[in-house]
């Protein structure tokens, strides 16, 4: 459906919505529409018509009745830290923001559950569980920002998805509202479901295109008390990757076990402007591991293991052991902040992509290769443990022309390059508005009509976040 077949939003329809949630909750003034006409992918921005702010599923489900009654497009957005344009109302329309739906509702220590409402910020629950000794695993570079819901519409993962796994591992129920307006639970609150299609799985990671979501029940775990984080510099980015299959193959379990190339942790430090992490001139990778234990016995013990493993490798120095909370939440803001560092040095594009983890090695060499031969440089980090690589293609001195013409057919290759290595185009990001082209990489017409079929059953009249994920063909 394309944009001029939607309904125009007239002084009507926001006259509808300020009586249903009053004037302090609906946002139709251009100058105020900015911060929620862009995220966080590159320079996009579309501005939406209106921005409502509902506090609850009655409110929702009547915003989308009525919408889809009216054909108006509704894009969800929790704090807009996407990644591939998923927040970006691309058709106007409604922006319907899960802002002031942002209360932990319950912590069942009986279940080890809590229930949430999607706006809840992820860092927000973890501190809401720390008192109960629980914690929720998956947490995203994003995490003092990113909101519940939108890491549940992205199925995204984080550093500990390494032992723990991603949010899909961890949402047990959803509630969710119809385009039509209906609201459903779509599972239950159990650890296992054999009970009819998975409704749940369906809609994690579907980047509110078939749903808004309104409730998540969350699977929680005990902490671990202890841990120790770990930085070991590398003298070729080759090696560190490989080193990533051999500490596990050894029975060593990180709870995280990160991958930056030299450029990635030096842009980090001046973007943060840290000056006590030293890295000598032959680092040209690293891996940042983390390793949590009962007690400080059990994990020294690991961490002599660690060290007979990687002697093999060609490591440019002693490791650095971060002895305090100080100088952990230091290597961790370097290692979470290198988005933000390669976005403020240059125009760049990021691409999610994701390998069986022993490929990793060979996907970082022929990206290096492909990079050479489009001409451009690029800056990899990522969640080594999972085979998750980041890799932000930097602009620089790279002409225009060059960079709209040339760089798809280079990202293409890379996408190609995953998915002959037996991955795919992104691990934790989505599809959204920037890659939904490359998805005919790695899926046939076949995938494409039932990915078609689901949305239609779903959103017949395509208002929810309309031209995301499906190709333009499609």
């Amino acid at each position: 459906m394309s944009k001029k077949q939607y309904k125009l939003i007239d002084n009507n329809d926001i006259q509808w919505f300020i009586e249903l949630l009053g004037e302090s909750r609906v946002i139709s003034d251009k100058a105020l529409l900015y911060d929620y006409a862009h995220d966080e992918t590159e320079d996009l921005m579309f501005y939406p018509d209106v921005v409502l702010f509902p506090e609850n599923s009655i409110e929702v489900s009547k915003i989308l009745k009525y919408c889809n009654e009216q054909l108006i497009p509704v894009t969800t957005r929790g704090a807009g830290t996407s990644l591939s344009g998923g927040a970006l109302p691309v058709c106007g329309g409604i922006v319907l923001s899960t802002r002031r739906m942002n209360k932990i509702l319950k912590i069942d220590t009986d279940n080890f559950q809590a229930i949430v409402e999607p706006g809840v910020i992820n860092y927000e629950l973890q501190k809401a569980l720390e008192p109960y000794g629980l914690f929720y695993p998956p947490d995203p570079a994003s995490w003092q920002v990113s909101t519940i819901g939108g890491n549940v519409a992205h199925a995204s993962g984080g550093p500990k998805a390494v032992k723990y796994g991603t949010t899909r591992d961890y949402v047990l129920n959803l509630e969710v509202v119809l385009a039509n307006g209906d609201v459903i639970w779509t599972g239950a609150n159990t650890l296992k479901y054999s009970t009819a299609y998975n409704l749940t799985h369906l809609f994690i990671g579907s980047e509110g295109t078939l749903g808004v979501i309104t409730k998540i029940v969350v699977k929680v775990v005990p902490k671990l008390p202890y841990n120790v984080l770990l930085l070991y510099s590398f003298l070729s980015e080759i090696d560190a990757c490989k080193a990533v299959n051999e500490i596990l193959l050894h029975h060593i379990q990180p709870s995280a076990l990160e991958f930056m190339e030299r450029d990635a942790i030096e842009w980090s430090i001046r973007y943060n402007d840290i000056m006590n992490v030293p890295i000598s001139d032959s680092t040209q990778a690293l891996l940042l591991i983390e390793l949590e234990g009962k007690s400080f016995d059990q994990i020294w013990k690991d961490v002599e293991s660690l060290n007979t493993v990687l002697e093999k490798y060609s490591l440019a120095s002693d490791p650095m052991i971060a002895e305090t909370e100080e100088e952990k939440n230091t290597l961790w803001k370097i290692r979470r902040k290198v988005g933000e560092a390669v976005k403020s040095n240059s125009v760049y594009k990021e691409e999610d992509t994701v390998v069986p983890r022993a490929a990793l090695p060979e996907l970082l060499k022929r990206v290096k290769d492909i990079g050479k031969k489009y001409g451009f440089k690029s800056v990899c980090y990522g969640h080594a443990g999972d085979g998750n690589l980041h890799i932000n293609i930097i602009k620089g001195e790279m002409r225009d022309e060059k960079w709209n013409k040339e760089l798809p057919e280079a990202i293409k290759e890379i996408f190609g390059t995953c998915k002959e290595l037996g991955g795919t185009i992104s691990g934790e990001h989505g599809i959204g508005w920037v890659q939904k082209s490359y998805l005919p990489i790695v899926f046939s017409s076949a995938h494409f009509q039932l990915f078609l079929g689901i949305k239609n059953t779903f959103d017949p009249n395509h208002i929810l976040n309309p031209n995301k994920i499906f190709p333009d063909q499609w």
